[in-house]
């Protein structure tokens, strides 16, 4: 059973659009900005990201950590060792279950990524 659900759909209601507003439109506040450079950090090493779209893009929406070491010429505890780091950034979920932990995408960390990068639309320039 996966623990992700859908993708929340951005700026329904005026919390959502305050909460997530673009840096092109206003600046970051200094909490804002210590979360959201928590998560670029994090990604900023390739074994995360890697790892971040494993997760993401696995079947069901979860991953054991079982599925996450193969694809990596390191070893299991530097494997989660980067699970640890993505977790404590806010970028994924886990639980255990007996022998094995399960990881999870959070949706709201990927929006909130998102939302920042998000460009406005322009209006289209005209010519004379």
């Amino acid at each position: 059973m996966s623990k992700q659900a859908g993708l929340p759909v951005l700026g329904q209601d005026e919390d959502d659009a305050a909460c997530c507003a673009p840096m092109v439109r206003e600046p970051l506040g200094e909490e804002a900005a210590a979360e959201l450079s928590r998560m670029f950090k994090a990604l900023s090493d390739p074994i995360r990201l890697r790892l971040l779209s494993l997760i993401a893009s696995h079947e069901g929406g979860e991953a054991c950590v079982c599925d996450l070491i193969g694809p990596f010429d390191v070893s299991q505890p530097t494997i989660s060792h980067h699970l640890k780091v993505l977790r404590e950034a806010g970028l994924v979920g886990s639980e255990r279950r007996g022998t094995w932990v399960y990881y999870w995408v959070l949706p709201e960390a990927l929006a909130k990524l998102s939302a920042l990068l998000q460009i406005p639309a322009v209006p289209a320039k005209t010519s004379a």
